[in-house]
């Protein structure tokens, strides 16, 4: 059964059937090949069920906060007052690429849009003072990464929902290895830029007092995450509340910065809408594969087989990590968290991790599939927005940020009060 459903993934996925619908297909198969049961005949209720959870309203309010931020102008203030405080590093202005994904990642939730928000802003940017188009657009990539790790993060919400875990201390575990991932991509930058000068365009500097004054372009998103983060763990609102809050907040930013009208708003929901459907198919489609599979015995067939291997907890989660570097080259990221979830989490468990542990870990292992070919969408979305150039190039850029992923996810694995400090000391 296993063999079945790896092969007959990747085999729809290369028809270029839309994910949602390969999963429910799938999850037919498994019905009709696997089991001695009916299982379709509970599709409805599955469909139900899987749908009716107040955890996953959130997704559309933080898709929309981000659309907003995008569509009302936000995002260009927001990347020219970061351009004043660090572009005077070796790399200059990609160090703002990668600030600007940060402050976005705090505030959207989504890696895609994070990276399509960056790269139209900062791409006439790159050609226009010298930077090194590999370098530039890698790291705009890279940065973009971030928005899922983060919080408030949508995939960090569909892992809670699926492990029923705890989503603020998700969002607690990801903070310090999402922060800790932005230095880390500043810093191979600088060391890049250092050996090779040329690579890193300008360093410009800027009078203190327009450095101060751009500030204020900050504050407001500042601001925004802090709203948001601090009802969540102050115990004032749920993360669909929250979300919510955010949403009001992102108008109000909008407002005062004249961003807002119904064109732009017209964008946003219509945005929210194709963004959430997306989210939602593959939701409800990973749910019912899911359930035919866990019908079918395929979690007792795989616990004995990992058995049988005699493997050591840090054995296993080493093959865990192989599996999810070697599948992220294949499937789109949400997908292949989803289907694997079911899967691997149990093992996992069963080795005595920790479920949030685990959550982040799977997060950076993710994050590395976003720009990794032949599926890597920040890939796709950056060379879209470069309008010159092939997409090799994009993919060169990005190699030494996805090294700084593996090696995060190794200290992970070494040191799991990475993720798991800040949940406990707030417990």
């Amino acid at each position: 059964m296993i063999g079945y459903v790896s092969v007959g993934l990747l085999g729809l996925l290369a028809l270029s059937i839309p994910v949602g619908i390969v999963l429910f297909l799938l999850g037919f198969g498994v019905d009709v090949f696997f089991s001695s049961f009916p299982l379709t005949r509970g599709l409805g209720n599955m469909v139900w069920s899987a749908s009716n959870s107040a955890t996953l309203i959130a997704i559309p309010f933080f898709v929309l906060l981000g659309e907003i931020l995008v569509r009302s102008g936000v995002a260009t203030r927001t990347y020219a007052a970061l351009d004043r405080w660090v572009s005077w590093l070796p790399g200059g202005l990609v160090h703002a690429n990668v600030a600007t994904a940060t402050m976005f990642s705090a505030t959207s939730g989504s890696s895609v849009a994070t990276a399509a928000t960056v790269a139209t802003v900062a791409m006439p940017q790159a050609e226009k003072l010298g930077y090194d188009p590999k370098l530039f657009s890698g790291a705009i990539a890279a940065g973009g990464t971030l928005g899922i790790m983060i919080p408030p993060s949508i995939n960090l919400i569909v892992y809670g929902f699926l492990t029923q875990s705890s989503i603020p201390q998700l969002f607690l575990a990801g903070l310090i290895p999402g922060v800790a991932l932005a230095l880390a991509f500043m810093a191979v930058t600088a060391i890049i830029c250092l050996v090779r000068p040329d690579l890193g365009g300008v360093r410009r500097t800027f009078p203190f007092p327009q450095m101060l004054r751009a500030l204020l372009d900050l504050i407001p998103i500042i601001i925004l995450f802090g709203l948001i983060v601090g009802s969540i763990y102050g115990g004032w609102a749920t993360p669909t509340e929250a979300a919510a809050v955010g949403v009001a907040g992102a108008l109000l930013i909008a407002l005062a910065f004249g961003g807002v009208s119904w064109a732009m708003l017209m964008q946003s929901l219509t945005g929210t809408v194709k963004i959430t459907s997306m989210i939602m198919l593959i939701v409800i489609g990973a749910s019912f594969l899911n359930f035919t599979l866990a019908s079918a015995g395929l979690g007792r067939e795989l616990t004995a087989f990992m058995t049988g291997l005699g493997l050591t907890p840090l054995k296993t989660i080493l093959v865990v990590v192989v599996l999810y570097i070697v599948l992220g080259f294949f499937i789109e990221t949400l997908s292949l968290m989803v289907v694997t979830i079911p899967i691997i989490v149990p093992l996992v468990l069963a080795q005595g991790y920790d479920v949030i542990w685990f959550g982040i870990l799977m997060i950076v292992l993710i994050e590395m599939a976003l720009i990794t070919p032949p599926v890597g969408l920040n890939l796709y979305v950056v060379q879209g927005a470069r309008k010159s150039g092939n997409l090799n190039e994009v993919m060169l850029g990005a190699l030494p940020y996805c090294l700084t992923m593996l090696a995060m996810a190794f200290l992970l694995i070494a040191f799991p009060n990475i993720a798991l400090f800040l949940p406990n000391a707030l417990q």
